[in-house]
């Protein structure tokens, strides 16, 4: 399997959280292609890590849908999976809504500038085709109402399902759909501003279910 050239990233005294988060990442960008093997030595290798860490660290990609474990066999990036991508994308949707419906009651003006801010810097990436970046400001602009909501739970939750969703951000970020979210991100600021609750709730959930290629098909 292609690995990044540069070897032994992180320290042996490395936490098992970054291991995790480099594997992951390295999946979400798609260094780790759908389909491909994941073979420990060259793990270790890459990362400069004893094997536990790197094979807890598969564990919970598997539970988060990314690596697919074939037992006494192989480790291998998850295929692109369109039905279960479109749960996980309810899902998301769900609980940004939950968060924006805690946040918007309290929410201050700073915020919604921030939220601005964020939306300013998530067009700007894209007009540069900076898929990082817009992914960075992306993330930055929905991290707000996350904040605000005050409730950890969501936090956490979005942070194992998020990545599944990632790959589908980067083919949309990486096109000229990506656009899309930017009157989208403003709406959501706009309604906010008006004290427009539940429009504001709608315009939140329809933003994370416009992702694209990811609803499956109907048989008619």
């Amino acid at each position: 399997m292609p690995v990044p050239e540069k070897n032994a990233v992180h320290k042996r005294s490395l936490l098992r959280d970054d291991v995790y988060t480099s594997i992951r990442d390295a999946i979400v960008d798609g260094t780790f292609a759908p389909g491909e093997r994941l073979r420990d030595i060259e793990l270790e290798k890459w990362l400069g890590v004893s094997r536990t860490p790197i094979r807890e660290a598969l564990l919970r990609l598997e539970r988060g849908g990314l690596v697919v474990s074939v037992p006494g066999k192989a480790t291998l990036v998850a295929p692109y999976d369109p039905a279960s991508t479109h749960g996980v994308q309810q899902v998301t949707a769900a609980l940004h809504e939950l968060a924006a419906r805690l946040a918007l009651p309290s929410v201050t003006p700073e915020q919604l500038a921030a939220m601005d801010e964020a939306n300013a810097r998530f067009a700007a990436a894209l007009d540069a085709e900076d898929v990082d970046g817009a992914l960075d400001a992306d993330d930055d602009f929905h991290e707000i109402f996350i904040a605000a909501s005050g409730n950890e739970t969501i936090a956490q939750v979005l942070g194992q399902l998020t990545p599944v969703l990632r790959r589908v951000e980067r083919m949309r970020f990486s096109s000229h759909s990506g656009r899309e979210s930017v009157p989208q991100h403003d709406s959501i600021v706009q309604h906010a501003r008006n004290g427009e609750i539940d429009e504001a709730l709608v315009a939140v959930r329809e933003n994370w279910l416009s992702l694209p290629h990811v609803t499956p098909a109907h048989n008619n």
